[in-house]
């Protein structure tokens, strides 16, 4: 679909205005259909300053709607471990062989995991990796000794999230295709978790923000009084 007969075929809704989860599920539903099933993705503005260390939002969720959508982990792994991660389901693994084949910049996963036995391996490619969102670590689950558990949850929709710049956390949450109790569920359950992990430090108005979109489409306000 040509994009000028897209926004056309958009409803009209008003951009300042803060819906209910509810009414926006539905304009989302609503949009006009694209040829591929398209990502629903939430961008949360919290009341945090990340540049402080105290401050800095992060961690994983496994959702309780699979995502559908295929994911490449790659494992640094030895012996036991990869054999684990193999049984996972870990599309690529090894060790310093994996350092080499990266070591350029090429990056062919979405997520990488590792024990901590490898994590001195791994920081190798800190460079390469850190400013992608790609390295490994404790607090989101990529680092841990139980690599099978952490790469079936991936699998199974786990997804990674570290606020940005301005305290800014985005993520995936459902996709166009899944039905509108699903989509709220793992909403909801997105939102709770970074409730959970509210800095002690941060003050005043903690959710600021929260829009809802699919990958292509416009962002809708949502009402954070429902949370």
């Amino acid at each position: 679909m040509k994009e000028s007969k897209y926004k056309k075929e958009l409803i009209e809704f008003d951009v300042e205005k803060a819906y209910s989860t509810e009414e926006v599920i539905d304009m989302l539903k609503k949009q006009p259909k694209r040829n591929f099933t398209e990502s629903v993705d939430v961008a949360v503005k919290l009341g945090i300053d990340p540049k402080k260390s105290d401050q800095n939002v992060r961690g994983s969720l496994t959702l309780p709607n699979s995502l559908g959508k295929k994911i490449t982990i790659a494992a640094f792994a030895e012996g036991e471990k990869a054999e684990e991660a193999k049984k996972a389901g870990a599309d690529i693994i090894g060790s310093d062989d994996l350092v080499e084949k990266y070591k350029d910049g090429n990056i062919d996963f979405d997520i990488a995991v590792t024990t901590p036995a490898l994590m001195k391996t791994v920081s190798k490619l800190a460079k390469i990796l850190g400013p992608k969102g790609l390295m490994p670590n404790p607090k989101s689950g990529t680092v841990t000794e139980n690599i099978e558990k952490a790469i079936k949850d991936l699998k199974h929709g786990q997804i990674i999230f570290k606020a940005e710049q301005q305290g800014i956390i985005q993520g995936t949450v459902a996709n166009s295709g899944m039905d509108k109790a699903h989509i709220t569920e793992n909403l909801n359950s997105f939102i709770t978790e970074l409730k959970r992990l509210k800095p002690a430090s941060s003050k005043g108005i903690y959710l600021q923000h929260i829009y809802l979109s699919t990958s292509m489409g416009p962002g809708y306000k949502i009402d954070i009084s429902q949370f």
